[in-house]
């Protein structure tokens, strides 16, 4: 809490002195709680800052919070102690305590110096003393009013500190829109390099000419280069409408700070793509030149082999390094629900749509990257959105027409085969066409098994790390069953199974023992599932033998025997989805999606068992 005293406003009470000694015609001198003199007129002028000897009635005054009239100077009983009784020269003495909450925080006096004041005292003393009350309660009135002054002046440096510390830009306007308050964050996204309070608001930031005032909008300033959303809120005191809140998020930011953030898992290289094989340097070389480039791109290769790190490290290798990367899995999300996640919102546009809406990822990746991972699982109707996206460079949100310009770097990734799916109808063709400007294709593990040591060792030294053991290695056994092993889960595969044979190890080298079970029936059989789905990746069919001549199998019947055997499979199971998405290398978005197009009854297929 702020303390004042009496000399806090010296030149206030000094006025008081002087006003009150001109109007009585008599000496006035003004002390404070510890008796220092704060003001005087007359002789005690040049007294202020000296201190009253306690024993008086000015101390009196105070300890006893009571006023006090002299008319006998040094013969009064409160005048036996004072030291100067026998010299006083004083001829009448008024005194009269300054109260603040109860407490005695300083004294007024009036002295008169010679015959005709002293008479002036004695004959008005009544009068006097009513007077010197209402000085005292002025004098109160005052310090009031400084405490109170300085409070709110220290809360507003609170307020104004914490202004300029909230990790947003905020402004605060009148009822009209003239700027009255705005914090650094502010200043620095739109570039205000001079003080801008008392304009209006809407002539400075363009984007807000249409504005109403009120609920939450994206925007776009071409100025500094910024997009983001703003927000609107009123401000009322009672019911009167004072003024405006805005509050704006600069979405590139709150992205690069995420990414800032987790730079070790983000901020992918080329180096960090291990491998020496000429299968694994051709692709590195060819993405390497594509970085440079802005042209879209398209990398297939089957699961597991590494096509988002990739895409991490073109984005991370381009002029776009500094702004977003924003990853979607098209196969995760379901197909309603993944048109607002690409490109937005605005409230109310349905059912459920959150107030304010929704910024797409397509607007919160401008300037950046976009990675569509699974694209190939996209429905047709959501190719045609992102074939218009790409053609036009520009967005409609869901329920808006206002049309939004983009600067998206868009790479593309599937383990599909798309040309073989545009020939079904399953893919639009001039989507693919827009994808494929610069194909990428990843190989797989089994293509370029002269870097399974070198990723093995590598992933022993994480793993290691991890877990907290000391595994140098592999012997003989092991190697061989891992080299000969086909991995049709790829790297990925080969992850999870360096981190079971880390944590099964007793030894300081991994036997082959310690490695999964599948590995121990010879380590060259694949799954039955996986062995159709490699060849569909692979050739875009599968071959099956039928009285000694070749049938060729359509890609829907294919895909719809597959998915029955594996619910006939896992069907039974708590967790049937996870296992039957897990067997056939797709989300459960894409499965039930297959289901209602195949028209398969789960209940059905496992009955038919």
């Amino acid at each position: 809490m702020v303390q004042i005293s009496l000399k806090d406003i010296k030149e206030d009470i000094q006025n008081i002195a002087e006003a009150i000694s001109s109007a009585l015609k008599v000496d006035v001198t003004i002390a404070d709680g510890n008796l220092e003199r704060v003001a005087g007129t007359g002789k005690y002028t040049d007294e202020v800052g000296l201190v009253i000897q306690p024993m008086s009635a000015f101390a009196a005054a105070i300890k006893e919070k009571r006023e006090y009239i002299i008319e006998d100077p040094g013969k009064n009983d409160l005048c036996k102690q004072c030291m100067s009784r026998l010299s006083c020269k004083e001829f009448a003495e008024v005194c009269c305590p300054i109260e603040l909450d109860g407490k005695a925080i300083g004294v007024i006096g009036l002295i008169a110096l010679d015959e005709k004041q002293g008479e002036n005292i004695k004959q008005n003393k009544s009068e006097l003393m009513t007077f010197l009350k209402k000085m005292s309660e002025l004098i109160a009135g005052k310090i009031k009013g400084e405490t109170k002054s300085r409070e709110l002046e220290r809360e507003k440096h609170k307020i104004e500190a914490l202004f300029d510390m909230v990790d947003k830009a905020v402004v605060a306007t009148n009822e009209d829109g003239q700027i009255e308050k705005y914090n650094m964050k502010f200043a620095s996204m739109f570039a205000v390099d001079t003080d801008i309070r008392g304009q209006y608001l809407k002539k400075l930031l363009n984007f807000l000419e249409e504005s109403n005032y009120k609920g939450r909008e994206t925007f776009f300033y071409e100025k500094s280069n910024v997009r983001g959303v703003y927000t609107i809120g009123s401000i009322t005191y009672k019911t009167d409408l004072i003024g405006h809140m805005f509050e704006f998020i600069d979405s590139n930011a709150a992205i690069k700070n995420f990414n800032d953030m987790t730079e070790n898992s983000y901020k992918i290289s080329f180096n960090d793509i291990l491998g020496n094989s000429e299968a694994i340097e051709q692709t590195r070389n060819k993405a390497g030149i594509a970085a440079k480039s802005p042209s879209t791109l398209l990398i297939t290769g089957e699961s597991g082999t590494g096509k988002e790190l990739f895409a991490r490290a073109i984005h991370n290798n381009s002029d776009r390094s500094e702004q977003p990367f924003i990853a979607v899995n098209c196969g995760a999300i379901p197909d309603n629900l993944l048109e607002s996640e690409l490109f937005g919102y605005e409230e109310g546009a349905f059912t459920g749509a959150k107030k304010g809406g929704r910024i797409g990822k397509f607007e919160v990746a401008n300037k950046g990257t976009i990675f569509l991972d699974e694209v190939g699982d996209m429905s047709l109707l959501l190719q045609v959105k992102l074939l218009r996206v790409l053609q036009e460079r520009e967005l409609e949100r869901i329920g808006s027409n206002k049309r939004l310009k983009l600067d998206v770097r868009v790479i593309c990734a599937t383990n599909k085969n798309l040309e073989d799916m545009v020939s079904h109808g399953l893919f639009r063709s001039d989507l693919f066409f827009r994808l494929n400007v610069i194909p990428i294709q990843v190989p797989a593990l089994r293509e370029r098994k002269g870097d399974i040591s070198l990723l093995v060792q590598s992933m022993i030294e994480s793993y290691n790390k991890m877990i907290g053991k000391n595994i140098k290695g592999m012997d003989k056994d092991a190697k061989e069953l891992v080299m000969n092993y086909m991995w049709p889960g790829n790297v990925r595969e080969l992850q999870n199974t360096i981190e079971y044979a880390v944590i099964m190890a007793g030894s300081e080298y991994i036997t082959a023992s310690d490695l999964p079970e599948r590995f121990r029936g010879g380590g060259k059989e694949e799954p039955e599932i996986m062995n159709q789905s490699q060849s569909i990746e692979r050739n875009g069919n599968l071959k099956k033998q039928s009285d000694g001549e070749e049938e060729i199998v359509s890609i829907s019947e294919l895909e719809r025997k597959e998915i029955e055997k594996a619910i006939r499979k896992f069907g039974r199971y708590k967790n049937d989805k996870e296992l039957i998405c897990k067997a056939l290398g797709i989300s459960k978005a894409t499965l039930y999606r297959k289901m209602k197009a195949y028209d398969i009854n789960q209940n059905e297929s496992i009955s038919s068992q």
